[in-house]
């Protein structure tokens, strides 16, 4: 059998030396991916509540925020490598991007409290009781940087709360609250 099931007919069959696409590959048919596409879609986000409407790169770039903030450094980092890749491309020099993101960075402190050795988080597990507690050696740090400042009383005691060992902290000799 010459022919049949993966075996078309002789007259059919490509002849030698000829390309069975002899227009071959169309030019430039895989070179871009449709990010604009893609990331230009509308889709529907919950933010307090309440539900609006946004473009897919705006709730991309709006959850690597979100993580960035939770103490995910690299989705930090590649949010906002994102939004300046972004801007370089649009030739944009304005800076009110930066601004946000940097503002809702910086209340995000504590993803870097940890690893620099400022403070120890204190329950993790328990939403009510959880909270950090700073290290001797930065309250000291920060006390000296008050120079001839002096703290209240009320002052005092939310330091004081809040150093994770109080008794290892060396206190200026002005301090009045210890143990309280």
């Amino acid at each position: 059998m010459t022919e049949g099931y993966g075996k078309p007919p002789t007259a059919m069959r490509f002849k030698k030396g000829r390309s069975g696409n002899p227009k071959g590959r169309p030019k430039n048919r895989h070179k871009s991916i449709p990010y604009d596409a893609v990331l230009g879609q509308m889709v529907t986000i919950r933010e307090d509540g309440r539900e609006r409407r946004v473009t897919a790169a705006e709730a991309f770039l709006l959850q690597l925020t979100q993580k960035g903030l939770a103490g995910d450094s690299a989705a930090a980092r590649d949010s906002l490598d994102a939004i300046e890749q972004a801007r370089t491309q649009r030739g944009d020099d304005r800076h009110d991007i930066d601004t946000i993101i940097l503002s809702a960075v910086n209340s995000g402190a504590d993803a870097i409290l940890e690893p620099l050795g400022l403070a120890k988080m204190k329950y993790p597990a328990d939403k009510k009781r959880v909270r950090w507690e700073l290290n001797p050696w930065i309250v000291e740090a920060a006390l000296e940087r008050l120079g001839e400042r002096r703290l209240t009383i009320q002052e005092q005691q939310e330091v004081w709360s809040a150093a994770r060992t109080p008794s290892k902290v060396n206190w200026p000799d002005w301090w009045e609250a210890k143990g309280e």
